[in-house]
């Protein structure tokens, strides 16, 4: 779906806004402040900045909070970056993938074009693709990218910087469907930025958005790349991955793919730009500089290189992750503009009041691995359907519904992949055989379940950890009997890894899950409410 495992919002936390401040050099990161002068030595060498974000996600106008300071947003991430590129006329901007899908109202609703325009405006010279680039498929991705007429939008012209990919190729041919990278020249050097996407896409994207594509393995890309590169005479080399991975503040214990990948690829590659997991990245490994800015534009990497001159090499590289904390910079009023023009095009539906929320309902699961907020989606799809059970894949829920006046658009942050919901049926044996498959070899994704309760033991080995499955009433499951099940159409078509429900008989398809929610909440007595009702229970 358009939706991989939402790693990221929870590192929003207090947890997560000490490690910033913790990571960031006295006077430097996280505060808006300048870097200052460098050393006068540093005259012998060339200078390079580059400044990255990660998994911006379209968060035109979205603010978060870290340690209860308000972050992100556009014209607060475009204040910062323009501060920073005013200190280093040799700077270069990047994105490591993700800029568009999931993204909310602001750009979704325009086809995430004002993302696109955003970039523009502040001068971006490079990015990579996303799992999330291949939300609505390669041709739009492409459309987004190269320029394009679409139905709802009439003709964009495009990026005015170049997308590289070494490994995503043509399905038919091979090749790469983007250059595998590009060389930007910075002060006369040389540099060579290699961009390639996580190869597990197409299991967190529908199978329409990744047709005609094929991802091959990251490593093996970017030596390709690098070979290539070398003969050209680039000695300065900056990959920019969609690979999760993390660091303590201090750059110690570093681990994710990302560090797999560094360790297998060519050492005259200097730096890696992460992504993915929406998570603090700043470590060396394998001699390769790692950095990960979190996610939404509520931080962004800064990466200094000095570049010898004579061989064209980088001689010391450094990195600080750096929070967009609105207190203490002004917005950028160009582009504090352009998100407002993007949202008044879409006031008038995004406005709409739908209901009242009683008090604020979280995605926060407990440790059984159910959520309040689960359970409302899931209530609301099996409503919608009409059917004995749902599930909901928790990767799609983007976003929490706060306290008070709940809106269309504020339910669209949480429901943004406009997915179909789907009904079907399943016996009792293959809904066990569903849940199980909740636990898998890199990671645990605990289904939100309407119509049924169920026990399991986190002692019992991945197939066999689910115990007892009860009807309402309390009755069991029955192996045998046929029950009706609906989910979204990503999980449908196995995403995810919940491939049983490619196995699901008499398929009819319903509406969007947006739409089944907000019918939903409209008919519940207001103001609604929803709790944590002890539908999943671990057993100690």
């Amino acid at each position: 779906m358009k939706n991989s495992k939402r790693w990221g919002r929870r590192v929003l936390s207090a947890l997560a806004a000490a490690a910033v401040l913790a990571a960031a050099p006295v006077g430097a990161a996280g505060n808006g402040k300048s870097k200052g002068k460098p050393p006068a030595s540093s005259h012998r060498y060339i200078e390079v900045q580059l400044l990255g974000i990660n998994d911006f996600h379209g968060q035109l106008n979205v603010t978060r909070k870290v340690g209860g300071r308000e972050v992100g947003r556009a014209d607060y991430l475009a204040a910062y970056l323009k501060q920073r590129e005013a200190e280093n006329k040799n700077t270069l901007l990047v994105h490591a993938g993700d800029a568009v899908g999931a993204s909310p109202p602001v750009s979704a609703l325009l086809e995430d074009e004002p993302t696109i325009e955003v970039l523009n405006k502040l001068g971006f010279d490079v990015g990579t693709l996303g799992n999330h680039e291949f939300d609505e498929g390669v041709a739009e991705m492409l459309r987004l990218i190269h320029g394009g007429y679409h139905p709802a939008t009439g003709d964009f012209a495009g990026a005015d910087f170049p997308y590289v990919s070494a490994n995503v190729v043509d399905a038919q041919t091979g090749k790469p469907i983007l250059p595998p990278y590009v060389i930007k020249r910075v002060n006369g050097m040389p540099i060579g930025l290699i961009g390639v996407t996580l190869t597990e896409t197409p299991t967190i994207v529908t199978p329409s958005g990744v047709a005609g594509v094929k991802f091959i393995d990251e490593a093996t890309a970017i030596n390709k790349a690098v070979r290539e590169l070398k003969k050209k005479g680039v000695q300065t080399i900056v990959v920019l991955a969609h690979n999760p991975g993390v660091s303590n503040p201090d750059g110690t214990n570093a681990s994710g793919e990302i560090v797999d990948i560094a360790k297998n690829v060519d050492d005259e590659v200097d730096v890696i730009f992460a992504g993915h997991n929406h998570a603090y990245l700043n470590a060396v490994v394998d001699g390769k500089l790692l950095v990960q800015s979190y996610s939404y534009g509520t931080a962004f990497s800064d990466v200094d290189l000095k570049i010898d001159p004579r061989t064209k090499d980088v001689v010391a590289k450094k990195a600080e992750i750096v929070t967009t904390y609105h207190d203490g910079i002004t917005p950028d009023p160009e582009i504090r503009a352009l998100v407002e023009k993007y949202e008044a095009k879409v006031a008038p539906l995004v406005n709409q009041v739908v209901g009242t929320a009683a008090e604020t309902i979280t995605d926060e699961q407990n440790e059984s691995g159910e959520s309040a907020l689960g359970n409302l989606i899931a209530d609301a799809q099996r409503a919608a359907m009409k059917t004995d059970f749902a599930f909901m894949n928790p990767g799609g829920i983007r976003a929490d519904i706060e306290q008070g006046e709940v809106t269309w658009g504020e339910l669209y942050n949480v429901q943004p992949f406009n997915n179909q919901l789907v009904k079907m049926t399943l016996t009792g044996a293959q809904i066990r055989q569903l849940l199980n498959q909740q636990w898998q070899p890199t990671q645990t994704r605990m289904l939100q379940i309407s119509g049924l309760r169920y026990t399991w033991s986190a002692s019992k080995p991945v197939g066999e950890k689910v115990i007892d499955i009860q009807l309402p009433d309390g009755t069991p499951l029955k192996p045998d009997a046929e029950y009706t099940v609906t989910v979204n159409s990503f999980l449908a078509d196995g995403g995810d890894g919940f491939t049983v429900l490619t196995h699901g008989t008499n398929r009819e398809v319903g509406p969007v899950d947006l739409d089944a929610l907000v019918t939903y909440i409209r008919q519940l007595s207001q103001p609604f409410s929803a709790q944590i009702e002890g539908r999943i229970t671990k057993l100690q």
